[in-house]
């Protein structure tokens, strides 16, 4: 293999790390490559075709070159890949129409130095112990118990005020749902704080904005818990919301930093389950803690410290994950260690330009929200299933406490039904896995995004119909409390699997675009989150247990076509998008036609295959074999 054929492989993987017209190629299973996550929002591709200096690949000449391991070649795209893709790509993403100033002190500009590329440092090989896909298993476990501990926290924070709102009302003499504003006004924050906290895990890695805002969330709940009026408690609620949005928008990132294709959706899927156990966690330890002579403050200094010592586990533990700042720190050693001023990383190329900022971070996730039918009524669906995520703050109370007469701690054990649902979901989901690597394996790596959506069916149908349960065998008190507990297995089943694939269904369907359709949807279903609370109350004292319930139970049960629909035709509405990434030929008949004729090929596969398998928020799914169509942003 000669020099120009490895400059020739090196220009392949070059333009592979370019999405702008030009086709993307199929990747071998076992390859390392870019996944787009849940919580990157600012990872999209980025606008106008890259300067070919900013991202040109290094041409040094080595012998070693002539013997590049497949995954080092891998992560050599995927580092280009990513430095294009983030907000401030490169030096000259910001023009200045002002003259150059003098030198100084007489000098003439010196003459240019050597091509900036060779100076640009990389991983050594596929077995980098410096790249965190290679770090020992036990750290890796380290870092997610951390991370997982992280985000119960704050997703834990979310709900234990919901004990606190009646003895708030009363105590400011303001009504219910004056007193709700504290549980809503942190959700609130979460839909906020993702602006600001993915970026910067794009810009500056994941460890700063973990230890940041782990530090700044528990500094706010000390403040919520010291208030000594009304505002002061709502204004440090959101604040706390919007530092707390930080592990939900990095946290899956860092995982996929970490775990390759075959761990990935393992790790993502339990990820997953602690943001959705979190807030049902908490309903019975506040209701313990305001019934008991603590008081209702020490719901916050309960966060508060749960706070800190996530602060403590990150600033110790937590080393940074993040491929292209890693290089920053080797480059930089290597500058002092060498005095050879030249050697940098990428990353430190980057300038944050404002309007790029803005176009991927805020525009661009809301054209796609409004402009896409895909991403529109996906994301109405979910927003209201995370609504009633915390409409059933308020309305197990009403039934365990109203209808049974339970103390607020003893009501709030009653989550426990949809904590279990929950954890059914989680397995549910990970036994899927090796159908899932042969579905892959049999179509060389190329996902279908319909093959994520059986489960969404499925899980909408146990929803709507763990509503009914719940709502008619709540309203009486000669019905057994069982019974209404149980109820939570369906409602719990049916949120977690609604939420884990109908993500990983955006994810397959957007591939490069696929962090802003999820920033969007993350934006949409935190409003809903938020106001659901404000009208739940006068909703269940008006209609009743029975009938509010219903009447949530049937909108649930219109709901569940939307994926039957998808499955059917969603191949035809991605061929029509401007953002989605399409097939280079058609395959009529939709999804069933494709998983059909799949089927034959499954069975002469030969083995599960390796996939690229990510059955959870931050899976982006193999982007072999997708051609990205002409689209708005390569306009701008």
């Amino acid at each position: 293999m000669g020099l120009d054929e490895v400059d020739r492989e090196l220009e392949r993987a070059e333009q592979d790390a370019s999405p702008h017209g030009r086709p993307f190629h199929g990747r071998r299973s076992e390859e390392i490559e870019r996944v787009i996550s849940a919580s990157s929002v600012s990872t999209s591709s980025s606008e106008g075709a890259p300067s070919r200096r900013g991202l040109g690949m290094s041409r040094i000449s080595t012998q070693r070159d002539l013997e590049r391991h497949p995954t080092e070649l891998s992560r050599i795209h995927t580092q280009r890949s990513q430095h294009s893709s983030t907000v401030g790509r490169g030096p000259k993403s910001r023009e200045s129409r002002k003259p150059l100033p003098e030198f100084g002190a007489g000098k003439p500009y010196p003459p240019l130095l050597p091509d900036q590329e060779e100076y640009v440092v990389e991983f050594d090989g596929p077995d980098d112990p410096l790249h965190a896909q290679n770090w020992p298993l036990k750290k890796k476990l380290l870092t997610a118990a951390v991370l997982g501990f992280t985000t119960m926290t704050s997703a834990f924070g979310s709900s234990i005020f919901s004990a606190a709102t009646r003895i708030i009302a009363r105590e400011y003499n303001v009504s219910i749902t004056v007193g709700v504003l504290g549980v809503s006004l942190y959700v609130l924050g979460f839909a906020f704080g993702p602006t600001l906290w993915a970026p910067l895990s794009e810009l500056k890695g994941r460890r700063l904005p973990l230890v940041l805002a782990t530090f700044g969330f528990s500094i706010f709940n000390i403040a919520n818990a010291t208030a000594k009026d009304l505002q002061t408690i709502l204004i440090t609620r959101f604040f706390a919301g919007f530092f707390g949005a930080c592990p939900l928008a990095v946290v899956a990132a860092v995982f996929s930093d970490m775990f390759d294709n075959r761990t990935r959706g393992i790790a993502i899927t339990v990820f997953s389950m602690t943001v959705f156990t979190g807030p049902l966690l908490a309903p019975f330890i506040g209701g313990f803690i305001v019934e008991s002579h603590l008081g209702w403050r020490w719901t916050s200094y309960i966060v508060s410290i749960m706070g800190f010592l996530s602060f403590g586990l990150c600033l110790l533990f937590l080393e940074e994950t993040y491929p292209p700042v890693i290089l920053v720190a080797k480059a930089s050693e290597l500058r002092r260690r060498t005095l050879n001023w030249g050697i940098h990383a990428k990353q430190e190329e980057i300038e944050v330009d404002f309007r790029e900022l803005v176009s991927k971070n805020f525009s661009r996730p809301m054209r796609m929200l409004f402009g896409e039918p895909i991403i529109a009524s996906l994301s109405v669906y979910m927003a209201f299933i995370y609504g009633l995520l915390y409409l059933f703050l308020t309305a197990y109370p009403m039934v365990f406490q109203g209808v049974y007469g339970w103390s607020a701690g003893v009501s709030g054990l009653a989550f426990f039904g949809m904590i279990t649902g929950q954890i059914i979901a989680g397995i549910t989901v990970l036994m899927q896995q090796p159908w899932y690597q042969r579905k892959l394996a049999a179509n060389n790596g190329m996902p279908i995004p319909e093959w994520r959506l059986p489960s969404v069916i499925a899980g909408g149908a146990s929803f709507a119909a763990g509503l009914f349960w719940f709502g008619w065998g709540g309203y009486r008190a000669d019905v057994h409390w069982i019974v209404p507990v149980l109820s939570g297995l369906l409602s719990g089943f049916g949120l977690l699997s609604i939420f884990l694939q109908a993500l990983n269904y955006l994810v397959d369907s957007y591939l490069m675009f696929a962090a802003s359709a999820i920033a969007g949807n993350t934006f949409l279903r935190s409003l809903a989150g938020a106001g659901f609370p404000l009208f739940s109350t006068y909703m269940y004292d008006a209609m009743g247990i029975q009938w509010a319930s219903t009447l949530l139970g049937c909108v649930a049960a219109a709901l569940v076509p939307i994926p039957v629909l998808f499955y059917l035709y969603g191949h035809k509405l991605r061929a029509k998008s401007t953002f989605a990434p399409t097939p280079p030929s058609m395959m009529p008949g939709g999804a069933a036609d494709e998983v059909a004729g799949l089927e034959k090929e499954e069975s002469t596969s030969g083995g599960s295959g390796s996939g690229n398998v990510g059955n959870g928020v931050a899976s982006a799914g193999a982007s072999g074999g997708y051609i990205p169509r002409k689209t708005e942003d390569s306009k701008v």
